[in-house]
């Protein structure tokens, strides 16, 4: 006669069996012990159509990238056939300098292929707490537009690290800084600011944080409240700043910090027809929530610019997919900055068109629009 075991020995059976598929597989059982989430790396098994765009639809331009002022004539050549391959017809290099190392960066560049590069000053604040600076500040980039600027970049220093002679924290909307932001109006060029950082970057770096593995890659990124004003008072400065120079056109990069709040965002540009916005190193906010961010485009498409920031050809397929295709589910190209994946706009070629080239071409002085007369994807 059969006898049925005891719990006790059911139970022993069960952790044997256990025992014996661990020690069977101990690769896996070592994994499932040890891998963090640095290292988990799932590989999708959802079957669905999938488009990959080589080149964007439209000639479009590049209103945010920043390139080395000394490059040689072949990587300058180089980088040309990168743009023509991705369907590129004019990059804005941020990173131009003043004075004599502005004239340098600009020969190199605008110089050797005209037509394909716009380059924007910079700011130096040094000596800013002496009478005078922002009247000598606008006139050196009035010189600086004289010798080909078409723009003017402000780093994220300002607001965060710029400080005085006394050491004091020089905000955003420093009134010392009004003579240069009346003069860009007056001269008819636009101001593209970075203001801050991800919001991320100024909360507890804990379980809840979704740039925690960025913070942990580079924990210099974090902007911890003892050494950092606050991030809400960072942007409240900056969009005080856009209201007290109308007659300025601002270009708020990186979706203004606000692509995980774009109603926010709409709320500005409500506010403030002066201020405009570019897409550079935010695609990973619009692509995880492409119903409210098609909705978002076909509302403020005209205020909208095609940026990318960190010069990597191959990542603007990424950008293609997320702005051109219905595409669903598939991987961003940083990990750091998304633990989640993209799905495609699909937005209509009106607002394509818009967000590649016809906002830059409005705001933008300079910048030769018959290219893209003919808006066809050759």
């Amino acid at each position: 006669m059969r006898v049925a075991p005891t719990r006790s020995a059911r139970v022993f059976t069960v952790l044997a069996a256990a025992a014996g598929l661990a020690a069977f597989c101990p690769a896996t059982r070592s994994a499932a012990q040890t891998m963090s989430i640095e290292e988990y790396d799932p590989k999708s098994t959802l079957v669905v159509p999938e488009h990959h765009p080589q080149r964007a639809k439209y000639p479009f331009i590049d209103v945010h990238n920043h390139q080395d002022r000394d490059q040689s004539a072949a990587d300058v050549a180089k980088l040309v056939a990168d743009m023509d391959r991705l369907n590129m017809r004019v990059m804005v290099n941020l990173s131009g300098s003043q004075g004599a190392e502005f004239e340098k960066g600009y020969a190199n560049l605008a110089g050797r292929y005209p037509g394909r590069f716009i380059v924007f000053a910079n700011l130096d604040f040094a000596g800013i707490e002496k009478p005078g600076w922002g009247e000598r500040a606008a006139a050196q980039l009035a010189l600086d537009v004289k010798h080909g600027a078409h723009g003017l970049k402000i780093f994220k220093n300002l607001g965060m690290t710029v400080t005085d002679a006394s050491g004091k924290r020089v905000p955003v909307d420093d009134p010392r800084l009004d003579p240069v932001w009346d003069k860009c109006g007056e001269l008819g060029i636009p101001v593209l600011i970075h203001t801050a950082e991800p919001r991320s970057f100024f909360e507890p770096q804990d379980v809840h944080n979704e740039r925690w593995l960025e913070l942990k890659q580079f924990p210099q990124r974090a902007r911890p409240p003892d050494k950092f004003p606050p991030w809400e008072q960072l942007i409240g400065e900056q969009h005080h700043m856009f209201a007290k120079h109308p007659k300025t056109k601002f270009i708020d990069a990186h979706l203004g910090w606000l692509g995980g709040d774009l109603a926010r965002l709409g709320q500005l540009f409500d506010k403030l027809p002066n201020v405009y916005t570019e897409i550079g190193a935010v695609l990973a906010e619009l692509g995880r929530q492409p119903r409210f961010a098609r909705e978002f485009f076909l509302k403020y498409g005209d205020r909208v610019m095609f940026g990318k920031d960190t010069w990597a050809a191959d990542e603007y397929l990424v950008y293609f997919r997320v702005l051109e295709t219905d595409d669903e589910y598939f991987d961003y190209y940083r990990k750091r900055h998304a633990f989640w994946k993209m799905y495609g706009l699909a937005l209509p070629d009106s607002v394509l068109k818009k967000i590649y080239y016809e906002n830059a071409l409005k705001v933008i002085p300079g910048i030769d629009p018959a290219p893209f007369r003919d808006s066809s994807t050759k």
